[in-house]
């Protein structure tokens, strides 16, 4: 005798909506808005730095923010795109990754909230960083806060103090679903609130990603790494150079001259 299937979760109208319509229209404005920005502002598409401004709180701040961001991306792409059997296959257990996962995850996300609270505070609290702010920043700080602070007290309050919970059977599926065409808001219904509004800040986050200066990231100076040296030539002080047509020697007693001033 066959087993039966297992029953499908029912969906209502409002699960569809915030697991499906909602991540929808977040995703095709991240892409839409990105050509957009990309054709219409490219000279705008920079982190807009105020490090001239202030540099004491952005010394600490910055690389906190920055470092701690990227392992919270490496962390979330391992846990939300690769699948729970691609691990154990590896040899990974599920206790051993839950284990591993909340704490690097902990010590990554208490260095980004750090460095988080310390970029906010300095806009606040210097008066001329606080002049340069524009009003995307006034949005986006206040958008990035609630979808890292909420995350954070997600795996605190789940994982950390409680008993645990295996986001990869619910969420994970359900961000997959989304790429593959087979969203699966049900399985996103199923999560703990936290989650839920933790998912929905970082859709927004994305949708508001084009318009603000995270645009930045995009931009990478990867190609300075790769750039030859620059070479300088110099006169020496010890006597003019000669030059063509016979400028180089006054050139080089003008600036002799200036340099013992």
């Amino acid at each position: 005798m066959s087993a039966s299937p297992a029953p499908v979760a029912t969906v209502d109208g409002v699960d569809l909506v915030l697991w499906v319509t909602i991540p929808y229209i977040c995703l095709a404005v991240f892409a839409v808005g990105h050509v957009w920005r990309y054709q219409k502002d490219q000279f705008g598409w920079t982190s807009h730095t105020s490090q001239l401004l202030e540099h004491r709180w952005l010394r600490w701040g910055s690389p906190l923010f920055h470092l701690g961001a990227l392992a919270v991306i490496a962390g979330h792409a391992v846990g939300l795109v690769v699948p729970a059997a691609w691990t154990r296959a590896v040899g990974i257990g599920e206790h051993d990754y839950h284990l591993f996962a909340t704490v690097l995850g902990s010590v990554a996300g208490a260095a980004m909230i750090t460095g988080l609270g310390l970029l906010c505070a300095r806009r606040l609290l210097a008066p001329r960083v606080r002049a340069t702010t524009s009003r995307s920043d006034r949005w986006l700080f206040p958008l990035l806060s609630a979808t890292v602070a909420l995350g954070m007290v997600a795996t605190v309050t789940h994982n950390v103090v409680g008993g645990g919970y295996d986001y990869r059977s619910t969420v994970s599926p359900w961000f997959r679903g989304l790429f593959s065409l087979s969203p699966r808001p049900e399985a996103m219904a199923d999560a703990p609130l936290l989650f839920q509004l933790h998912a929905l800040t970082a859709c927004l986050l994305f949708a508001a990603w084009p318009f603000s200066r995270l645009v930045h990231v995009w931009s990478a100076p990867v190609g300075y790494l790769r750039r030859p040296y620059l070479v300088y030539r110099y006169r020496s002080a010890a006597g003019p150079q000669p030059g063509p047509r016979g400028r180089g020697a006054t050139h080089g007693r003008r600036a002799t001259a200036r340099a013992h001033r």
